[in-house]
């Protein structure tokens, strides 16, 4: 699947983790920073899903695309790395801040995401 047709912004999602005890938390995130062809990054605040995904890297997005109907993606995916500063970071704290509630200085590290599976929102 094109990553860059299925995540066409304007849409929004939800990342699920669990913990290493299996503790489940869902979270609305926006559309990801597309890296390459099988990577996705998105900014982090401090909370349950960065907590999450350092205990066990495996997690679950599932993209909205704006309008009506059921037009979208779910994504299972790996988290490989984070980093707490650099362009990615500004670029994220920079589109959170017109598009989010989130004070864009509440983003604190970029996470890295290997996509391992996708499948259309609704078969």
């Amino acid at each position: 699947m094109n990553l860059e047709e299925a995540l066409k912004p304007g849409g929004r999602g939800v990342m699920a983790t669990a913990s290493k005890n299996g503790e489940v938390n869902t979270a609305v995130y926006a559309v990801p920073h597309i890296v390459d062809g099988e990577t996705l990054a998105w900014g982090m605040t401090d909370g349950r899903t960065w907590n999450n995904v350092r205990e066990n890297p495996n997690a679950a997005y599932t993209y909205f695309a704006a309008g009506e109907g059921y037009r979208g993606v779910r994504i299972g995916m790996s988290f490989v790395r984070s980093e707490d500063s650099g362009e990615m970071l500004e670029k994220i704290r920079e589109r959170a801040g017109a598009v989010s509630p989130v004070n864009p200085q509440a983003v604190k590290q970029v996470a890295y995401f290997k996509v391992t599976e996708t499948r259309p929102l609704v078969r």
